[in-house]
């Protein structure tokens, strides 16, 4: 792998290890775990690896394939984050140590194997990179464990308003099987796919336009959710305390149906989009268990809809795929996948039809956005078992 021979170029020695952390794709579920909601999703054999070797002296030392600028820090001094990519690890760093002690550094090289945006690149480096912080460090976390550190990384050190979907799917996530997770109490069920259900792969189809949630509009989105539900209990007399502890699971669809039409338009497109899309994903889960996969799918192609529509989510690039898509034959279903501000979109497939589908999507985007051409790129992934640490 680059990172490997990139390691040896840079320490004049192999590495001693090799971590792995899978991206997650969620068909159904988007914009509902920061509010408690339900989601399915797949972890898929694409994903970030790091070559490192331990360092006894405390100190960490990454080196991207990605990004320019070695970053470095000691486990003992973790300060204010500094805006570069490297922020996800040092809170990686930073939230590992309020669990247990941290000894021993590495030194490493980090490369992802597809572009990034969309796919929970931001969760998988923090995921591979704990799982060898933890082995350097002879720890053992269970998953939840894992998950809830890397949640606290994101959440509390980097500043982005996170659920648990991104690190559940790339945890718990196991081969041929559909992650149905419910984010208020972290249960979840692995639906098995049927032998008898039609035959699938995971398509990725890259926009070519890369991003940051920080920078994006994701977390005003998650406030105006927020606000609805703060107005929805207000509305219907619920007792209720401090605006960021307001959470749509808290809120009945019936409370929302009788009192949604006094919030303010986006307050409530938001509202609309979470509060459906738990009925969706609920739907999902029992269309998967049935081995029907062209109702799964037409259910994820209606939460495209109602990301564009409702969350108001989308670049127009990736609003774009998304309409080709729909209207493409062996396409079962898909959305953007990830917060939807650039990056890119993912469907379910018909393997028969994957040449077709490729040839199709890209000659129809990039007939609409010429300039694409060379950074449009499409991906053909399974699903694939969780990382361990």
């Amino acid at each position: 792998m680059k990172c490997e021979e990139r390691f040896f170029e840079i320490y004049g020695r192999d590495r001693e290890d090799l971590a792995f952390s899978p991206y997650r794709v969620c068909p159904i579920g988007a914009h509902s775990d920061h509010n408690l909601g339900k989601i399915t999703g797949f972890a898929i054999d694409k994903g970030i690896h790091i070559a490192y070797r331990p360092k006894q002296n405390g100190v960490v030392e990454l080196t991207s394939l990605q990004f320019p600028k070695r970053a470095q820090w000691h486990i003992k001094e973790i300060n204010e984050k500094t805006g570069d990519w490297a922020d996800y690890l040092r809170g990686a760093t930073w939230a590992l140590q309020k669990v247990s002690p941290l000894t021993v550094g590495l030194c490493g090289v980090i490369e992802g194997s597809l572009p990034i945006g969309g796919l929970s690149s931001s969760a998988a480096v923090i995921l591979a990179f704990l799982s060898a912080l933890c082995q350097v460090n002879r720890i053992h976390l269970t998953p939840q464990q894992l998950i809830h550190v890397a949640f606290d990384a994101e959440k509390n050190y980097v500043g982005v308003n996170v659920g648990t979907l991104d690190q559940s799917c790339e945890v718990l996530g196991k081969k041929d099987h559909l992650l149905y997770l419910d984010c208020k109490d972290d249960s979840y069920t692995l639906i098995p796919t049927l032998a008898a259900m039609k035959p699938y792969k995971i398509a990725i189809f890259f926009s070519g336009l890369e991003h940051s949630l920080a920078g994006s509009k994701y977390n005003m989105r998650v406030d105006e959710l927020r606000a609805g539900v703060y107005a929805l209990q207000a509305f219907s007399g619920f007792e209720y305390g401090k605006f960021k502890d307001a959470n749509a699971r808290d809120v009945s669809w019936n409370i929302y149906q009788a009192y949604k039409d006094k919030l303010p338009v986006p307050w409530a497109k938001r509202c609309e989009h979470w509060f459906t899309e738990f009925r969706r994903v609920e739907a999902g889960a029992e269309a998967w268990k049935r081995g029907d996969i062209e109702e799964y799918g037409r259910l994820s192609f209606e939460s495209g809809w109602s990301s564009i529509h409702n969350w108001e989510s989308g670049a127009p690039e990736q609003i774009k795929l998304y309409e080709i898509m729909r209207e493409t034959s062996g396409i079962y279903g898909g959305r953007f996948s990830g917060a939807g501000f650039k990056g890119c979109c993912m469907g379910l497939i018909d393997p028969a039809k994957a040449d077709g589908i490729r040839e199709e999507v890209e000659r129809k985007y990039l007939t609409a956005y010429p300039e694409m051409k060379g950074k449009y790129s499409f991906h053909l992934c399974e699903s694939a078992d969780g990382v361990k640490a």
